[in-house]
């Protein structure tokens, strides 16, 4: 991989743009225009980045962040989970959900340098990530419920992990976000700094672990993974669940509501 940026796409609309200085690799999710959205053509842009990173020896650490102080990323593409219906729907979660696991287990350091929203595929990006670094303005949230729908790209199952079966419950069922602070206060995040500062506070970490061992570090992500055991079992619950959820009327009535921009009615049905 050559130094500057680089992109799976034309250079003329990049949505991803990779920056590397030394052996710190900044990805940039770049589609400021709808708050970072993470569409299906981003989530293929981002495999081939992940794969040419994991497989380039000078890079030691990946540094993930959004374009503009707006968003991280403010989640999927809503327009896309339209016309999913059960096959379909538990293909895009285990398509995510692939992406975000290759990213958990790449041999590199990861840090998510958030800035504004974190929300839904955003929040799951962030949490895929070994160290989370947020704005004060960054905002957290799992809000699919508010869509008739779950998580599908792993959040059930890390939010869960990060901050404890109970606050993961009142999280995930109520849909509300939380800011850098209580973020943090939760265990989901690191360090909070000031706004603007995001990029700079996790790129000055991601050198010093950089300075270490590369073999150490990968040892250490390995070894921290095994301890939390098969991971399998939920991710595939999670998978099936959000699946057969795409063929309720609650589902088709909350994206429309969204689109529509109206309180849903839901009918439980």
């Amino acid at each position: 991989m050559n130094e500057g940026e680089i992109s799976p796409e034309s250079k003329s609309e990049p949505e991803v743009l990779v920056e590397i200085d030394g052996h710190v690799a900044r990805v940039t999710i770049n589609r400021p225009e709808v708050l970072n959205a993470l569409r299906l053509k981003t989530l293929d842009m981002l495999e081939e980045v992940f794969d040419q990173l994991a497989d380039d020896d000078s890079v030691h650490v990946v540094v993930i962040t959004g374009a503009g102080e707006k968003a991280f990323v403010a989640g999927a593409d809503v327009k896309e989970l339209q016309d999913l219906d059960s096959d379909s729907g538990r293909q895009f979660s285990e398509r995510g959900q692939a992406l975000f696991r290759k990213l958990e287990v790449m041999p590199k350091a990861t840090i998510a340098a958030v800035n504004g929203f974190a929300l839904g595929g955003g929040c799951e990006l962030a949490m895929a990530c070994d160290i989370r670094v947020a704005a004060e303005n960054a905002r957290f949230g799992q809000p699919e419920i508010n869509l008739g729908i779950i998580p599908g790209y792993g959040g059930t199952q890390r939010f869960t992990r990060l901050v404890g079966y109970g606050k993961a419950a009142e999280l995930l069922m109520t849909g509300n976000m939380v800011d850098a602070t209580k973020a943090s206060e939760l265990g989901l995040v690191e360090r909070v700094v000031p706004e603007g500062s995001a990029v700079k506070e996790a790129t000055d970490l991601a050198r010093l672990i950089a300075g270490k061992s590369p073999l150490a570090i990968a040892a250490i992500k390995r070894t921290m993974d095994a301890s939390q055991g098969d991971h399998s079992p939920g991710y595939m619950t999670e998978s099936a669940e959000f699946g057969s959820i795409m063929e309720t009327g609650d589902k088709a009535e909350g994206i429309k509501a969204f689109l529509e921009k109206r309180p849903a009615t839901w009918k439980g049905e």
